[in-house]
């Protein structure tokens, strides 16, 4: 009777503190994560189910597989994605010398620019990628969504559905029918197709996977996946002075020498409560995982972590390894995460920077693979690995909670995770597809840009030199690991090195809602705060509204909830709108190219569900980080003066990806929404009707 109310009241709690997740914008929660107990089971009942049917599968699996690639061209098809590198700065680069394993894949086989979605945001880009349709027939168009039930921002990409029964027992409810996570994204991925086909894949960190599909190979989630709290990266500080901590963040305090202390973790199923893992910093005695004190170090300042009777050295400005952390929800339940220690200061009092809680991949809460046991297979094979989907905390830089090299320390950790796990595939490649989505290339773009740009405002207070060339040092490193891949690569595969999106300048940002507000379209409460996430906004006189990185709604009668203008006046105010913004000016600059009207210009049957209005914006600006929020500002220009300086939420047409490949492709454009019906050709297998792309390949 008690696991039957344990683990359903576990999801419960779990579920119950969803709260929307806003990636980019900011962590927020926005997933549940169920009990390790029933991952467990579930795992092991699979795990059973599968070596029993193993035989007959293994034979269904090649008579389809040899009966569909009759016609295929190749027997492997290769893909590394290189997450917003940017076409003018490889060309550069490659000009200069400085990328010679791209600049042979260029001469040897073909390169070209990319075109990305509309919008380029990082969960579009690839949903288009993976689909191989835009983002009318996919469903995503930003990082977060509105509900137009209520209003309230939600993620983009998956849904917690909750239970339908509960029960009392004693002074608590408890749920006695099943709850989840369910993936919104629409239509079907090309390696899924491939499935149907028997053609096996290995789709590694690819975003927007998250929840897993099941698919004929391996799996492991990127962008989307949850921390063990939830949400979509919140870090911890410990400090033994609350005035230096940052502001955001989950602050614990400790005493100048440390002591014992808990890291809050998720809620408890009982009541409700946050669990707490419990860690101890404690003066350091001796000699400790592995590392002595450095030779001349003050031992009062020398420190240790001490965790489930496990010692880890703490040394200024260097990780620790991953961390086990054990959060006991209820008796006979416990969820277990993994984390590293960061520790800014050690000297003069306590300040360390913790990670986002990681879903441990040795026992994940919920599954971070398909098959499930996969995750389990390669931390045991290759030690414990990040999986939140954003795990490079640039939430954590901006905050400052930990410095630029603190930033990069831990990219390239993740980085060298990824590598290896990359290459572990490649090595065991024998046919069918393996594609890995590296995200460095991104997050560094983002919290590096302002270096190449020596008049930006964010550099105001900063170093302007120290890391002036970490970007194109990230280039050199995504090319070696290009000629790592291409080494794996023989005359019977097809490979492809792309990238998503480009980049451009972040100088300044444009605050949708406070022109809306100017133009008498938007209007809020008498109480003149700005508020977050709509909050603030008095829908009875409001026309159009913005929330995320993408666009404008029309607060629509029959849609909204509290909608306004009728259907038949809908285009007329949205012209009004494009041609406002079109004309909007900051001082000689022009910040908005175009606006795309979506009804107008697409025809997927998802087009009502993302904004109306996509401003597509000139490099140097983007939407405001308080319009992205759903804030309302009276002001409509402002400095962009965070780390994060570097931007691709602009026009589509001016942040064109990459791609290399060994393959002969045809004269025309090539775009993401080619790329699915591309490796359909290669193996022979029709490009399903709903695919919008085409192949690429010369007939």
């Amino acid at each position: 009777m008690r696991s039957r109310i344990l683990v359903p009241a576990l999801s419960l709690a779990l579920l119950s503190t969803a709260t929307p997740a806003l990636a980019y914008i900011g962590p927020g929660a926005g997933f549940a994560l169920v009990s390790s107990f029933v991952t467990l089971f579930i795992a092991f009942a699979a795990g059973a189910l599968a070596l029993f049917t193993f035989p007959a599968r293994a034979a269904i699996r090649h008579w389809k597989r040899r009966r569909s690639l009759r016609r295929a061209r190749v027997k492997k098809v290769v893909i590394l994605g290189l997450d917003g590198l940017d076409p003018v700065r490889c060309e550069m680069l490659m000009e200069r010398g400085e990328l010679p394993h791209l600049s042979r894949l260029r001469d040897q086989g073909s390169y070209r620019r990319l075109g990305t979605s509309m919008p380029a945001l990082s969960p579009v880009a690839w949903s288009t990628f993976a689909t191989g349709v835009d983002p009318s027939r996919h469903g995503i168009f930003d990082f977060i969504a509105r509900d137009p039930r209520n209003y309230a921002p939600m993620l983009s990409s998956s849904e917690v559905y909750g239970h339908t029964r509960m029960v009392g027992f004693g002074p608590f409810r408890v749920p006695v029918s099943k709850g989840g996570v369910r993936g919104l994204r629409r239509s079907r991925t090309f390696w899924s197709v491939l499935s149907s086909h028997g053609v096996r894949s290995s789709v590694l960190r690819v975003p927007i996977t998250f929840p897993v599909e099941k698919i004929d190979g391996v799996m492991i989630a990127g962008m989307c996946v949850p921390d063990l709290r939830g949400t979509q990266g919140s870090f911890t500080f410990i400090t033994s002075n609350r005035a230096e901590a940052p502001d955001g963040g989950v602050v614990v305090e400790v005493g100048e020498r440390g002591g014992d202390l808990e890291i809050p973790g998720p809620p408890s199923p009982i009541d409700g409560k946050t669990v707490n893992a419990r860690v101890r910093i404690q003066p350091r005695t001796g000699k400790h995982a592995g590392r002595a004190a450095p030779a001349g170090e003050n031992a009062g300042d020398a420190y240790e972590l001490l965790v489930n009777g496990t010692r880890y050295s703490l040394l200024e400005r260097e990780y620790t390894p991953w961390v086990k952390l054990s959060f006991h929800a209820a008796r006979g339940v416990t969820l277990r995460g993994i984390a590293r220690f960061y520790p800014v200061r050690l000297s003069g009092g306590v300040a360390v920077y913790v990670t986002p809680i990681h879903i441990d991949p040795e026992s994940p809460a919920i599954p971070v693979s398909h098959p499930s046991v996969f995750s389990i297979y390669l931390a045991k094979l290759l030690g414990p690995f990040g999986t939140l989907g954003l795990a490079e905390d640039t939430t954590a830089l901006n905050d400052g909670a930990i410095d630029e090299q603190g930033f990069l320390d831990q990219a390239y950790g993740l980085h060298e995770e990824r590598r290896r796990m990359w290459h572990h595939t490649l090595d065991r490649l024998r046919g069918g597809l393996a594609v890995c989505v590296f995200d460095i290339s991104d997050r560094l773009q983002h919290m590096f840009y302002r270096y190449l740009d020596a008049t930006h405002p964010a550099n105001a207070g900063r170093d302007t030199t120290h890391h002036s060339g970490a970007v194109d040092e990230m280039y050199r490193r995504m090319d070696a690991l290009v000629g790592e891949t291409v080494a794996h690569v023989d005359a019977h595969t097809a490979l492809f090195v792309l990238s998503d999106h480009g980049f451009k300048n972040f100088r300044r940002g444009v605050n949708l809602n406070g022109w809306l507000l100017q133009q008498g379209l938007l209007a809020t409460r008498d109480d003149d705060a700005p508020g977050e996430y709509l909050s603030a906004i008095d829908w009875s006189r409001t026309q159009a509204y913005a929330l995320g990185l993408s666009g404008i709604y029309i607060n629509l009668a029959g849609r909204e909830r509290h909608g306004i203008v009728p259907p038949a006046e809908a285009p007329a105010l949205k012209r009004r709108i494009i041609d406002g913004l079109c004309a909007l000016r900051d001082g000689d600059a022009q910040p908005i190219r175009r606006v795309v009207d979506v009804a107008a210009d697409w025809s997927g049957p998802y087009r009502d569900g993302g904004p109306d209005l996509l401003p597509g914006y000139e490099d140097g600006f983007r939407v405001s980080w308080a319009c992205a929020k759903g804030a309302v500002q009276r002001g409509i220009f402002e400095d962009n003066v965070k780390c994060w300086s570097g931007d691709h939420c602009v026009d589509s047409e001016i942040v064109p990806g990459v791609l290399f490949t060994n393959v002969p492709l045809d004269g025309r454009d090539a775009g993401l929404i080619d790329m699915g019906p591309t490796v359909l050709d290669l193996f022979g297998v029709d490009v399903p009707a709903y695919m919008t792309g085409r192949s690429l390949l010369v007939p």
